[in-house]
C-alpha cells in the first residue's frame, strides 16, 4: 500500500519536467540572516577593511569610504560604496564623507565603463530594514552595471542569476582597471 502512495508522487530527486540550478552557497548567508547585523561587531562592512582586499573583495580604498564587490551580485561588477564609519543613513555622513562617497560612486561607474562596457547602471541606496536594506545599520550604495538582455526569467522563476565570471576574477579586473587609471581619460 505504501509503495502505491509513493508511486503517485514524485520523490525528491526523481525526474520531472523541471531543470534545477542549485545554489547551496547561499544557505550560510540565509541561515545567518542578513538583517541580523546590529552593531559594528557583526557588520561585514566594518570587518571588511580589516582583511585583505582580495578576502573582502575591496577594489578601492579611500580616506573615509571604500568600494567593494557585492558578495551576492545582481550582475557581474555589482559594486558597493561604503563609509568606513558604521552609520545607517546618508544624512549621518560628514561633509568630507559625503564628497568621497559621491566621488567613489562616480569613479566606480567610470571604471566599470572601461572594464566591462555596460550600457547603463542602476544606482541605489536602501535605508532601513523596511526600505529594503540587507545590512541596514551600515550605509552602502549599490552600483549595478546593466546590459541589454541581462534581465531574464532566471531570477524571477528560478531565483537564480547566471554570472559569467567568479567574484575573484571580477574583483581582479575592476581593481586592475582602477589602478591603471585609463578610466580617468574617459572621465
Amino acid at each position: 500500500m505504501a509503495s502505491e502512495v509513493f508511486d503517485e508522487f514524485q520523490l525528491a530527486g526523481a525526474p520531472d519536467a523541471f531543470q534545477r540550478l542549485w545554489n547551496p552557497h547561499r544557505a550560510a548567508y540565509q541561515k545567518r540572516g542578513q538583517n541580523q547585523v546590529t552593531g559594528e561587531g557583526d557588520c561585514p562592512f566594518c570587518a571588511g577593511p580589516e582583511r585583505t582586499d582580495e578576502e573582502s573583495l575591496i577594489v578601492r580604498r579611500g580616506e573615509t569610504c571604500f568600494v567593494l564587490l557585492n558578495l551576492y551580485p545582481y550582475n557581474p561588477g555589482h559594486l558597493l560604496v561604503c563609509p568606513y564609519r558604521h552609520v545607517p543613513e546618508l544624512t549621518d555622513l560628514t561633509d568630507e564623507e559625503s564628497r568621497e562617497f559621491t566621488a567613489l560612486a562616480q569613479d566606480s561607474m567610470r571604471v566599470l565603463r572601461t572594464a566591462a562596457n555596460p550600457m547603463g547602471f542602476n544606482l541605489g541606496i536602501n535605508q532601513g530594514k523596511v526600505g529594503g536594506a540587507g545590512i541596514a545599520p551600515h550605509l552602502h550604495q549599490h552600483i549595478v552595471p546593466r546590459w541589454q538582455g541581462d534581465a531574464n526569467f532566471m531570477p524571477i522563476i528560478a531565483q537564480t542569476k547566471n554570472l559569467s565570471a567568479t567574484l575573484g576574477q571580477t574583483r581582479s579586473l575592476v581593481a586592475e582597471t582602477w589602478a591603471e587609471g585609463s578610466w580617468q581619460e574617459k572621465g
